[in-house]
């Protein structure tokens, strides 16, 4: 070692190196193929795995925002593609594939495929809620349109006759891969429907690789789907796995048996909620019978059932009491009223005119009956009534003074 040559920190390296990768362009945003190796997942949700092919292997981690959104189960053995940036970890000093995005090899052509139908259907209003129908609360009839020799139907059955034996369980066998797969799942879809047999359906498979649940990403499947009027219940592979029938469908399950368990309610629970129901029902009609009884009790000590007689005589006696107040009351008005009536005819009288002409003075009026006021509003010659305290005259008008 020369004199004065620096010495790094092991984290300096680690981070220089770091660096050097993050600034590679082609590094940045690269894509591996190889197999599925030690493929982890963690409780935090992240997946770690290696990479591997015939000479080599590479570690790689996906963060739980990516893993998120994977649309298959992966595996060990199985080959895929990876995408995502190459850079170090500098506690350990190891470089990796931080993956954004994995896929299976060869189905690239699917995914675009699958893609693109999604995208055109969902232009067309085929996933909107608004034509979702709900479910029966109490289903009468179920048909399963799935294959008869899978595990599926074995545990959708066992389920569905255990939470509720009083459902009857159409199987509607087809094929559920392969070519002849999509227009026999159409066309059980289109027989139950057109002799309504059942009141839910439910259609689905296992799990498998994209290839092996294509036919549930079948335009025509798609439609007859959402073209039926009994409710469907989309039940296609394992949580991850989504297919364009899960977006059509009336409801999608994770999986066949959560179908089931969708399908139905749990008879065992609504027999607890009976029981409930029942014991709250008769306990509130004890409540009602025991406050009847205090009621009854109540009345059965009042004066008008132990002695009728003397019931009657107190209301007797409250009747008179009743009326003398009426009578007080009514004599009171008219006293009230005959004063008000004297009051107003001495006021009236003493506005009379007949008193004026008590006094010595006259009344004088034309032929029109018009009173004179002004001597002006007679003319000589003219014949006016005179109308005196007691009786009246015709008089002529000889002469008149301003």
């Amino acid at each position: 070692m020369s004199d004065g040559q620096r010495i790094y920190d092991v984290s300096e390296v680690n981070q220089y190196i770091k660096e050097i990768l993050d600034n590679q362009p082609e590094l940045s945003d690269i894509l591996i193929r190889g197999e599925l190796s030690n493929y982890k997942v963690y409780p935090s949700g992240h997946h770690y795995f290696t990479l591997k092919d015939s000479q080599g292997a590479l570690r790689c981690v996906m963060f739980k925002g990516s893993a998120m959104k994977l649309r298959f189960r992966p595996e060990n053995g199985m080959q895929v593609v990876a995408s995502g940036r190459i850079s170090v970890f500098p506690r350990d000093g190891a470089y990796q594939l931080y993956c954004t995005h994995l896929s299976a090899d060869g189905v690239g052509d699917l995914y675009v495929a699958f893609e693109q139908l999604k995208e055109k259907l969902l232009r067309e209003g085929l996933f909107d809620q608004s034509h979702k129908k709900p479910l029966p609360l109490f289903p009468q009839r179920i048909a399963i349109i799935t294959s008869s020799a899978g595990a599926a139907v074995h545990d959708m059955i066992r389920i569905l006759r255990r939470r509720y034996p009083l459902a009857k369980v159409l199987l509607l066998p087809v094929r559920v891969q392969g070519v002849e797969a999509p227009p026999e799942i159409v066309g059980a879809i289109r027989y139950a429907n057109r002799w309504q047999l059942a009141d839910v359906i439910i259609t689905g498979r296992g799990g498998g690789s994209l290839e092996d649940l294509w036919a549930f990403n079948d335009e025509r499947v798609a439609r007859a789907i959402y073209e039926s009027q009994i409710p469907v219940i989309s039940a296609v592979g394992h949580e991850p796995d989504v297919t364009i029938s899960d977006f059509v469908a009336d409801r999608r399950a994770s999986t066949p048996s959560n179908a089931a368990e969708i399908a139905v309610p749990d008879m065992a629970s609504l027999l607890r909620q009976l029981q409930d129901r029942q014991s709250r029902l008769s306990q509130s009609q004890l409540n009602l019978l025991d406050g009847c009884r205090r009621r009854l009790k109540e009345l059965s000590g009042r004066r008008a059932v132990t002695d009728p007689a003397a019931f009657l005589q107190d209301r007797r006696l409250q009747l008179d009491y009743v009326q003398q107040k009426l009578g007080t009351a009514a004599r009171g008005m008219v006293e009230r009223d005959l004063r008000r009536f004297a009051s107003l005819a001495a006021q009236l009288d003493a506005m009379s005119p007949l008193k004026v002409l008590g006094r010595g003075y006259a009344m004088v009026q034309d032929e029109t009956g018009q009173v004179l006021r002004s001597a002006q509003q007679a003319e000589l010659g003219q014949t006016v009534h005179v109308r005196l305290a007691q009786g009246s005259l015709d008089c002529t008008v000889k002469g008149k003074e301003e």
